[in-house]
């Protein structure tokens, strides 16, 4: 009877757009948020011209899971108005990572995949970081709604270069899970007109300088992560849409040089993402490197269990960038 009760009352809730009860150990956080203005939180658009939103808009819902005040685990979601949050290292190298975090389409992971990386990355590699806020699916029409923020993102980034002392030639995009499809659309897409220039930042290139994809969406046919598809291109997505959202069909020779990361025990996420994305990478020529490891399951960010060799990816990314950025030496007789 419950049960029967229940999950029509879901499915309403649902489709009227209202937000889901908190589960026991949710609680809505929204002060952890940079407040509006400050330094450390970019607006990616002028008030009022988020391209394809009308009226003002919503209040973002950020929430907490974790009850253990060292390993936060917010998400957040209903955001209308996209943003970037900054983490500058003391001793900045000049590169800088767009971070476009997971989760499935749904809802955007905060600190797992995103303050989760300021030691390793900020602290220690002297990357400065970008967070990105994104849109989601849910109540648009416009599936290229988070590729135009990821666009605008890294045109922002890189336009103010000198500011945040920055090369800008030295822009890369991380992105984890669902955030790594959009972070795929971005590195096959970055000339996609996904939405009318707004004013001198969209002169700016939107190409990344280098790609990093962790456990990433690439697949929408057979080893598609359904969630992910379902809210992105409806329950029954036809071949043509399938196809165009399949990002190892859309991988190019002029795209950025590329590095996968992918558990083989990934349940979520199954590894033949990776392995069709890296195959065509080879076919197209795109320099690319990919780490496969036999445990870490899906979502392991840098939170991996010790004893792990998939602990090892920070490190390996760092070094991989350092590679592709070293200037080439000369070839000597």
């Amino acid at each position: 009877m419950f049960r029967a009760v229940l999950l029509p009352l879901l499915a309403c809730l649902l489709l009227a757009g209202a937000p889901l009860p908190l589960r026991a150990a949710e609680r809505s956080v929204p002060a952890t948020e940079p407040a509006v203005g400050s330094a450390d939180r970019i607006a990616l658009w002028p008030a009022g011209q988020v391209p394809g939103e009308s009226g003002a808009p919503r209040t973002p819902h950020v929430i907490e899971r974790s009850d253990d005040p060292t390993l936060p685990d917010r998400y957040i979601d209903d955001v209308d108005a996209p943003y970037l949050v900054a983490y500058r290292p003391r001793h900045p190298d000049g590169s800088a990572l767009l971070v476009i975090p997971g989760g499935g389409y749904q809802r955007i992971v905060l600190d797992k995949e995103g303050t989760a990386l300021v030691p390793a990355f900020v602290e220690r590699g002297g990357v400065t970081l970008f967070v990105l806020r994104y849109r989601l699916p849910a109540g648009r029409s416009d599936r290229q709604a988070a590729l135009a923020d990821a666009q605008r993102a890294l045109r922002l980034i890189r336009d103010g270069a000198k500011r945040w002392q920055l090369d800008p030639g030295r822009i890369g995009v991380i992105g984890f899970s669902a955030g790594g499809h959009v972070a795929a659309r971005l590195s096959t897409g970055f000339d996609l007109p996904a939405y009318p220039a707004r004013d001198a930042v969209d002169r700016q290139s939107a190409r990344p300088d280098v790609a990093l994809l962790l456990y990433p969406v690439i697949d929408m046919g057979p080893h598609a992560h359904s969630g992910s598809r379902a809210r992105l291109l409806g329950e029954h997505p036809d071949a043509a849409l399938l196809a165009q959202f399949s990002m190892q069909d859309h991988v190019r020779a002029d795209m950025p040089p590329t590095f996968l990361v992918h558990a083989q025990d990934d349940k979520v996420v199954s590894v033949h993402n990776s392995l069709v994305y890296y195959q065509a990478l080879t076919r197209a020529g795109v320099a690319s490197e990919m780490h496969l490891f036999p445990q870490g399951g899906h979502g392991f960010g840098v939170r991996i269990q010790p004893g792990l060799t998939t602990a090892q990816w920070p490190t390996l990314a760092l070094q991989w960038m350092q590679a592709r950025y070293a200037p080439v030496a000369e070839a000597r007789p």
